[in-house]
C-alpha cells in the first residue's frame, strides 16, 4: 500500500483517473501536483491539521484533486450530496464546522443563497467564470506544486443519506499519522487482501463519488497505483461498453445498477465482453434475491457483497459462492463478533430477529447528537447502524429491515424487506417499497407502493392482482392490505430507498426522525 505521491515518481505518466465521456484523464504526476496546489492554498486559507473543508462537485477530476489535497494534509473533508436543497447543504456545512466550501462552477448559480446560509463558511467556486473574489482555481494555480511542510492523513467525514431522517455527521478525530494511512482501515482488507487491486487495476465507478463507498474505492484505487474510471452519470449499456474498452476488472456498483443492467435487452447484454472482471462489489442497499442470482449467472461468481456504513465500526462480507449456500446472507463480519439484541438489550440466539450490533471495539459519534450517539450502542465498543436481522448457526448475517421500518401488525412483528424482495421478482413490478400504515384495530398494517414496468397501468383491478399473487407466497399477516401506484420510488443516487418521503405521507402526524 503506497500513497499516490509514490506512483507520481515510479509512474508519473499513468493514468489515475480517468472520466468516461469526456474522457479527460489526471495522471499520477498531475494528481500529484494538484492536490499540492489545493493543499497550499487550504494552508494560506488557515486550515490546519483536524480542519473542516465542505466539497459540493458532480463526478469530476477536481473534486478528486481537492479530496487528495486534503488527504494529504490532515483536513477534514465533507462531500455533499448535489441533490440537496440550499437549506439543506447548509445544514450539513454548519454541522461539520467547515470554514471553507467549495462547489463546482455547475451549482454557481446559487453562489449568494449558499455564501448567505453559510457565514460561517468561506465559499468559493472551482471552474468557469467565478468571480475573482471566490476563484479557488487562480488561488490554487498560485500555490508551489511541492508538498506542505506538515503532511499528516486527513479523512472524509460523510454524512449518511438521510433515509429515515436528518443526515448525520460521523465524528472523526484527527491524530497525527502519515499520510499512507489507510481511514477507514477496513478498506485494506476490501480492496487489497480480498480484491487483490493493485497496479494493473481497472476499476469502474458508476455512482456519485459524494458518496461513501464510490469515494474509498476510488480512492483506494490510486493508494495501490491502479486507473479509476469514473463514470458521470450512469447509463447501463454505457457501463457494458466501458467494461469491454478499458478492460476493467474491478468495479463498485449498488443493486439498482444491477436490475437497469438486467433489464436491457438480451441482444444488448450480450454484445459487451465482460471476462475482464475478476472482482464486483455491491453494497449500499439490500440486493434481491432473483437479481443477485441472474448477476451470478450473467458475470459468473465473482460479486462479492459486503454491508458497512459510514460509522465504519463494522462490516461483513460475502462471496458468491458463500451467497449461493445461504441465499440472501450479506456475509460474515471482518471485524469482530455480530450481536443479535432484542429491545431490551438481550443477546440473542442465532435464529432470532433483533437489532444488528458489531461488538468490534471501534467507538464513534455522530456530531452534535449525544442522544443518538448513546441510543446506537449496547455497551462500549458494540454499536449498532439502525438495522434489525438475524445470524444463521455459521455466523452469516442476514437482514430484516431498517428498525424503523418494522411492522408491528396486532403485535406481530413484520419485516418490509422479505416482501419488497418477493415483489421485485413480480414481473411487472419496476420498483416497490414496503412500509406500515395506521389500522385502527391492528394498529398498524402492510401497504406496498409500487412502480410497474413502463407501458403498465397502476389500476384498482392491477392492485388486486398483485395483491392476490402476494397471497398465493406469503403469510397472510404479511401479504399488503392495500397497493399504491408512483410513476417512480425516491432513491439516493446509490439506490437507497427514502421510504420515510413515502410513509410520511400516511402518517402526517407522526412524521419519521
Amino acid at each position: 500500500m503506497k500513497h499516490p505521491s509514490h506512483f507520481a515518481k515510479v509512474t508519473p505518466d499513468k493514468v489515475a483517473y480517468r472520466m468516461a465521456r469526456s474522457g479527460e484523464v489526471m495522471t499520477y504526476a498531475e494528481l500529484d501536483a494538484r492536490s499540492n496546489r489545493n493543499a497550499h492554498a487550504l494552508r494560506s486559507l488557515g486550515i490546519g491539521q483536524g480542519g473542516n473543508v465542505a466539497l459540493l462537485f458532480e463526478n469530476r477530476l477536481d473534486f478528486l484533486a481537492l479530496a487528495w489535497a486534503c488527504q494529504r494534509s490532515g483536513i477534514f473533508y465533507t462531500a455533499v450530496n448535489t441533490h440537496l436543497t440550499p437549506a439543506e447543504i447548509a445544514y450539513i456545512v454548519g454541522d461539520c464546522e467547515a470554514t471553507v466550501a467549495i462547489v463546482s462552477d455547475t451549482y454557481a448559480s446559487g453562489l449568494d443563497q449558499l455564501t448567505a446560509a453559510c457565514p460561517q463558511a468561506r465559499v468559493f467556486v472551482s471552474g468557469g467564470d467565478a468571480p475573482p473574489a471566490c476563484d479557488w482555481n487562480a488561488l490554487a494555480n498560485a500555490q508551489p506544486a511541492t508538498p506542505v511542510a506538515d503532511e499528516a492523513a486527513g479523512a472524509d467525514l460523510l454524512y449518511s443519506s438521510g433515509t429515515t431522517g436528518r443526515p448525520k455527521g460521523i465524528v472523526r478525530r484527527f491524530a497525527h499519522q502519515p499520510i499512507d494511512t489507510v481511514i477507514p482501515a477496513l478498506m485494506t482488507s476490501l480492496c487489497e487482501t480480498i480484491g487483490q487491486m493493485g497496479p494493473d487495476t481497472v476499476l469502474i465507478s458508476p455512482a456519485p463519488l459524494y458518496h461513501a463507498a464510490p469515494l474509498r474505492f476510488t480512492m483506494m484505487a490510486a493508494m495501490l497505483g491502479g486507473t479509476a474510471l469514473i463514470t458521470e452519470k450512469f447509463d447501463a449499456e454505457e457501463v457494458l461498453r466501458l467494461i469491454e474498452t478499458w478492460g476493467a476488472t474491478h468495479g463498485q456498483f449498488v443493486p439498482t445498477h444491477f436490475v437497469r443492467m438486467l433489464k436491457l435487452p438480451e441482444a444488448t447484454r450480450l454484445r459487451y465482453r465482460h471476462d475482464s472482471l475478476r472482482v464486483v462489489y455491491h453494497a449500499a442497499a439490500p440486493c434481491p434475491r432473483d437479481v443477485k442470482a441472474a448477476m451470478i449467472d450473467w458475470w459468473g461468481p465473482i460479486l462479492m457483497e459486503y454491508y458497512a456504513s459510514s460509522e465504519a465500526n463494522g462490516v461483513t462480507l460475502s462471496s458468491s459462492h458463500e451467497w449461493q449456500r445461504f441465499p440472501g446472507t450479506v456475509g460474515r463480519s471482518l471485524t469482530g463478533p455480530i450481536v443479535i439484541a432484542d429491545e431490551d438489550g438481550k443477546e440473542l440466539p442465532p435464529g432470532e430477529i433483533g437489532a444488528v450490533y458489531f461488538d468490534s471495539g471501534v467507538q464513534f459519534e455522530y456530531r452534535n447528537d449525544p442522544e443518538k450517539t448513546a441510543a446506537a450502542y449496547l455497551r462500549s465498543g458494540c454499536a449498532t447502524f439502525g438495522d434489525i436481522g438475524y445470524v444463521n448457526e455459521e455466523g452469516f448475517l442476514f437482514l430484516a429491515d431498517r428498525k424503523a421500518y418494522m411492522i408491528i401488525s396486532g403485535g406481530v412483528n413484520i419485516y418490509p424487506q422479505e416482501i419488497e424482495d418477493l415483489l421485485f421478482s413480480h414481473p411487472e413490478v419496476e420498483d416497490v417499497a414496503v412500509f406500515g400504515v395506521p389500522n385502527e384495530e391492528m394498529g398498524e398494517e402492510v401497504k406496498a407502493v409500487v412502480q410497474l414496468r413502463q407501458g403498465i397501468d397502476g389500476t384498482p383491478e392491477k392492485a388486486r392482482e398483485i395483491i392476490a399473487w402476494c397471497r398465493a407466497r406469503l403469510s397472510h399477516f404479511k401479504v399488503p392490505r392495500s397497493v399504491d401506484f408512483r410513476s417512480e420510488l425516491p432513491r439516493t443516487p446509490t439506490g437507497k430507498l427514502i421510504k420515510r418521503l413515502l410513509r410520511d405521507e400516511y402518517w402526517p402526524h407522526n412524521s419519521s426522525t
